[in-house]
Parts: C-alpha cells; sequence; structure tokens
C-alpha cells in the first residue's frame, strides 16, 4: 500500500520517474499523467492562439478604423489661402506696364490682380501712380481709365500727328450721318430708330445698321408702350474715345445754336 501511495503521489505530481519508481503498475499511470499534462498544455496552446487570432482580428480592425478617422480629420480642417508672392513695387510697376502694352482692350483692376497674384488694394494706387508719373513726365501717351478698366493711350495734343500717321489714305472714316446718328443715340440712349429719325430730320435705319455692325451701338430692350427697339452705346464706344462712363461726354450747350429754342418752337 506504500507503494500505492507512492502511485498516488506520482500521478499527483504527473511525473513519469516517481511514477516508475513506484511499481510497474504505476508506469501506465506515469505515461497517463504525461499525456494529461501535455493534453492541457495543448488546451493551453489552443486558447493562446485564439488570444492571438482574436488580437490580431483587433489590430486589423484597429487599422481599418483609422484611415477613416485621418479622413474625418481632414475634411474638418479649412485649406489656408496661398500667399501672394513677394512682389517689389518696383516689379509690380514694370509687371503692370508690360501688361498694359499688349493689351487691345481696357483691362480691369481685378483682372490685373489675378493675373499678378496680388491684391487688387495694391493693384489699384499703383495704376494711378504710374497714370501720375507719365502724365508729369510729359510723355506723348498717358494710362487712364476707360471702359472700366485702364489703357494706354496718346494725348491729344499729338492727336494730329497720330490721325496723319494712321489714317492717310485709309477711308476708315465714319460718314457724317453716322457721326450726327451716334451723337443722338450718345446723349438719348436709350433712345428708339424713330426718336433718333425725328431729331435728325431723315431716315436713320441704314445708317443705324452701320453703326451696329461696327460695334459702336448696339440694341438694349424694347420701349414698353410702342415696343420698338432701345439703342444704346457700347463698350467699343467709350474705347474709341477713352471714356470711362458716358457721364464724362462733354456737355452739349457749347454747341447749340443760339436760336436753339426758337427752332425748337418752329418744329412743334
Amino acid at each position: 500500500m506504500g507503494q500505492g501511495s507512492a502511485v498516488g503521489q506520482g500521478s499527483a505530481v504527473g511525473q513519469g520517474s516517481a511514477v516508475g519508481q513506484g511499481s510497474a503498475a504505476g508506469e501506465p499511470g506515469g505515461v497517463e499523467g504525461e499525456g494529461s499534462a501535455q493534453a492541457g498544455q495543448g488546451s493551453a496552446a489552443v486558447e493562446g492562439s485564439a488570444e492571438v487570432g482574436q488580437g490580431s482580428a483587433g489590430e486589423s480592425g484597429g487599422a481599418g478604423d483609422v484611415p477613416r478617422r485621418q479622413l474625418a480629420g481632414r475634411r474638418r480642417v479649412p485649406v489656408a489661402p496661398e500667399p501672394a508672392p513677394d512682389m517689389s513695387d518696383s516689379e509690380l510697376r514694370g509687371a503692370l506696364e508690360a501688361i498694359l502694352l499688349v493689351v487691345d482692350e481696357p483691362v480691369s483692376e481685378l483682372v490685373l490682380a489675378q493675373v499678378l497674384e496680388q491684391p487688387a488694394e495694391r493693384v489699384g494706387p499703383m495704376l494711378d501712380e504710374i497714370a501720375a508719373g507719365y502724365t508729369a513726365a510729359g510723355y506723348g501717351f498717358e494710362l487712364r481709365r476707360a471702359a472700366g478698366g485702364w489703357r494706354l493711350y496718346t494725348r491729344p495734343e499729338y492727336a494730329t500727328y497720330v490721325e496723319r500717321f494712321v489714317l492717310d489714305g485709309q477711308s476708315v472714316r465714319l460718314t457724317q450721318a453716322a457721326l450726327e446718328t451716334l451723337a443722338v443715340v450718345a446723349y438719348k440712349q436709350p433712345v428708339t430708330r424713330s426718336r433718333i429719325s425725328a431729331i435728325r430730320g431723315v431716315n436713320v435705319d441704314g445708317v443705324i445698321r452701320t453703326l451696329v455692325t461696327r460695334g459702336l451701338v448696339e440694341e438694349c430692350g424694347t420701349e414698353t408702350d410702342s415696343g420698338a427697339f432701345l439703342y444704346r452705346t457700347t463698350t467699343l464706344f467709350l474705347e474709341k474715345l477713352g471714356l470711362n462712363t458716358v457721364a464724362e461726354l462733354p456737355p452739349l450747350a457749347p454747341f447749340l445754336p443760339d436760336d436753339v429754342e426758337e427752332l425748337a418752337d418752329a418744329t412743334r
């Protein structure tokens, strides 16, 4: 029985050496004990594998959540505007002059500011400074506002020489009838054809078509009562005359005859 107790200890301890020393009958028990221990270790290994699998799954799930969190964070961050490139006053002046030399129509301060990537609050005063500098230096050209923008023009005192160079031998001038009709439209706009004809005393249909073709006059709606087309001057008209708005047209009073009121009464 003492040996049996030894077998019990071997079973309890689960060591083969202690069981073998007890008896031959204890050996199977010892082997069985080792198998049980191995089975227990196997179970622990399976549990460990399960834990590892759970950990891997957790890591995979976490990695999948990171881009979404980062994306959500990016959406909340406002994009800061890019700073305007550094440009000295001399560089800004030179760039503006270079652009103004090649434009074929007045260009606005906003367009110039966008092209040069500079604030419009800086471009406007620089244009005024350039214009004042040209005037003070007495150049044969000047920079002035026209048709809502800026453009270089020859000075009026040199118009005779420019006209001789550009128009000599060329029949590009408007006829007297066209000039008179254009003047009526400029000072009476918006105005209908019938009103223009009444002022001039002749039919102006052909002249109006010529002015529309030249781009100096355009339709701008219809008269409420009669439904007749209304006409007005275009931006090209302002550009050709070097004006910013029609309000800058010279007054008519100095060009009217002294007995204009008597003439008006005679036509009624």
